[in-house]
């Protein structure tokens, strides 16, 4: 029983002694004699030739510079000591290798103080915040006189085209309500399509045809839609819409090709309606170009298909065939859409708003 407490005490004493070794500081190692002790932050021996560098030993005198004697030497450096000066850069003779402040990446900048030019310094830019919700047309057209020559041409008569010039003149009693007249030419410009001919040719068959000389109109034209877009990459175009309305007479006659040989046929007015649809884009405030569809609606004495046999007028008795009152047919409504492209031109060319901006 003895023996065995004796045992545990001895047991228990030799887990001691290397506990208490471990918590004790490591003394450094006595100088060789003849050789003095090496100086406080100065490196190992074996640093310098490649040895192990002692982690527990004082590390190097602060601001020291990595790399130093045994870094230097490829030996390895001591973890534990102070780090190297903040301000010492990684190269030598602490040379900064960052990419620079603002002014190596933009001298004009206002921190630099070598520009005041605003142009050359978007900083000093005085901007101008202030954005107007509502901002005022950029064209008025009240009061003003509207000029638009144009070119028209038909659109819906296959067998006849039908093109010519045209000017419509307009006086604008408010911003979007005009009152004016336009005038159409067509004279000899009227023409037999290809198409006709050949059809005429190959089957013996006609189809009645219609020459216009010329149409005078009064309009009405109300403006309900005003915009604007950009194109050309910054340039803002400024448009409006507008439909137009009116009364006139249009002067016309049948081209004669069931009896060319014996009818000759005079221009005769016709009462004609229109209506149509217009777009105009604005290249300034007093010149833009303008696009419309108008739709000319009269009622046309077409050509009789036949050749009449007996005329009611013994004059004809003979030769009834050169009876004009035989040389027409039937009525009918005939529509003349019109596509016209011209410019307007607005008088005078400028003007005041009435209100600030």
């Amino acid at each position: 029983m003895k023996q065995a407490r004796w045992w545990l005490l001895l047991a228990a004493a030799t887990l001691a002694v290397p506990t208490e070794a471990f918590a004790q500081n490591k003394k450094a190692p006595a100088a060789p004699a003849g050789k003095p002790a090496p100086a406080a932050g100065a490196p190992a021996a074996g640093a310098a030739a490649g040895g192990v560098v002692d982690l527990d030993a004082p590390g190097p005198a602060t601001g020291a510079p990595a790399g130093t004697n045994g870094a230097a030497a490829g030996g390895a450096i001591d973890l534990d000591g102070p780090q190297p000066n903040n301000g010492a850069g990684a190269g030598t003779g602490g040379t900064d290798t960052g990419t620079g402040s603002i002014c190596d990446i933009d001298p004009n900048a206002p921190a630099c103080g070598k520009s005041t030019d605003p142009a050359k310094s978007p900083a000093l830019r005085v901007l101008k915040p202030d954005v107007y919700a509502v901002q005022q047309i950029y064209a008025l057209r009240k009061n003003r006189l509207e000029l638009n020559p144009y070119w028209g041409f038909s659109l819906n008569d296959q067998f006849v085209s039908h093109p010519g010039p045209g000017l419509a003149v307009n006086y604008y009693i408010t911003n979007v309500l005009a009152v004016g007249v336009n005038g159409n030419y067509y004279g000899s410009f009227n023409s037999d399509s290809e198409f006709n001919f050949q059809n005429r040719r190959a089957t013996r068959l006609a189809v009645p045809l219609t020459e216009y000389l010329a149409g005078g109109n009064l309009n009405f034209t109300y403006v309900p839609v005003y915009g604007k877009f950009s194109g050309f990459s910054n340039f803002i175009f400024h448009f409006d819409t507008y439909v137009v309305g009116g009364i006139g007479a249009i002067w016309t006659k049948p081209i004669a090709v069931i009896d060319p040989d014996n009818r000759k046929f005079e221009q005769k007015m016709k009462l004609d309606f229109n209506a149509g649809l217009g777009l105009r884009v604005f290249f300034n405030r007093w010149f833009a170009v303008n696009l419309e569809i108008r739709d000319y609606i009269y009622n046309e004495q077409l050509e009789a298909t036949t050749i009449s046999k007996s005329s009611s007028d013994p004059k004809y008795a003979s030769a009834p065939e050169r009876d004009p009152s035989t040389w027409y047919g039937q009525n009918s409504l005939t529509n003349n859409v019109q596509a016209q492209i011209g410019v307007s031109l607005f008088l005078p060319p400028s003007w005041e708003y009435r209100l600030p901006k």
